[in-house]
C-alpha cells in the first residue's frame, strides 16, 4: 500500500477513489479527471433513479464504463466492486479521522437540502429531521458505516495484486499527492513542447504514457 509521499510505479489511468461518507470522493474524483482530462463518472449517478430506486441497468453501466481504457468513479456499491477493483489500476483511499468525514457530511447534507440541491435523476435530500426517524438517513448511514472499508481495503493488495492503493490520511495529504501529480503532469507536457520542436522531431508520447517512463 502506498503513502501521500510515494511514487506510483506507473501513470494511473483507471482509476477509483474510496472513503465513507462525507469524505470528499466525488471532489478528489472530479480533481484528478480535470487534471488527467479523464472522464469521471458519479457512480451513484448510475445506481440512484427516480424515487431513489436502484436503477436495472446499474450493473450493466458500471460494466460499460469499466471497458474504456482511462476512467474515474467511486468505489462503493459492494454487487460492482469487486468487478471495479479488478478493472481499476489505481485505487485511492481517503483513510480520513472520524470527526473530518461526519463534519463534512453534516455540512453537505445540510447544503443540500438548504438549497433544494437536485442530486440525480430527479432526486433531493429528504428532510432534515429524518435523521431522528429514518434509520436509512444518510447522516445516519455516515455514522454507522464510518469505520466499514478499515476491514476491506488492506484485503485488496492480496485479493488484486495489480491494483495499486494509495492511502490519504488527511485532505492535506490528499492536496499533496494531487499537488505532486499535477507537477508530474506539467513536467511531462513540458517535455512533449520540448520534443516537438527539436529539427528531426520524433513522435511524442501522450503526456499520460510519458509521466512514469523515467521511474524505475
Amino acid at each position: 500500500m502506498f503513502t501521500a509521499a510515494d511514487p506510483l510505479p506507473e501513470h494511473p489511468q483507471r482509476i477509483l477513489v474510496a472513503g465513507v461518507s462525507g469524505s470528499g470522493k466525488s471532489t478528489l474524483a472530479r480533481r484528478i479527471a480535470a487534471l488527467l482530462g479523464t472522464r469521471y463518472t458519479e457512480l451513484d449517478s448510475l445506481f440512484h433513479g427516480p424515487n431513489w430506486e436502484p436503477r436495472a441497468e446499474f450493473a450493466e453501466d458500471v460494466e460499460n464504463l469499466t471497458q474504456a481504457s482511462a476512467w474515474i468513479s467511486e468505489w462503493q456499491y459492494s454487487s460492482v466492486r469487486p468487478l471495479l477493483a479488478r478493472r481499476a489500476d489505481t485505487l485511492i483511499w481517503l483513510d480520513y479521522p472520524m470527526p473530518v468525514s461526519m463534519l463534512r457530511l453534516i455540512r453537505r447534507t445540510v447544503r443540500r437540502r438548504l438549497r433544494h440541491e437536485e442530486l440525480w435523476n430527479g432526486n433531493y435530500e429528504g428532510p432534515l429531521w429524518g435523521i431522528f426517524t429514518d434509520p436509512d438517513h444518510i447522516i445516519r448511514w455516515g455514522w454507522n458505516t464510518r469505520t466499514s472499508l478499515r476491514a476491506l481495503v488492506p484485503t485488496l493488495d492480496s485479493a488484486f495484486p495489480e491494483l495499486h492503493v494509495v492511502r490519504l490520511r488527511s485532505p492535506r495529504e490528499a492536496d499533496m499527492w494531487l499537488g505532486r501529480l499535477a507537477a508530474e503532469v506539467t513536467a511531462a507536457s513540458a517535455a512533449s513542447a520540448a520534443s516537438t520542436s527539436q529539427d528531426e522531431p520524433r513522435q511524442a508520447l501522450p503526456v499520460r504514457d510519458q509521466l512514469f517512463r523515467d521511474q524505475p
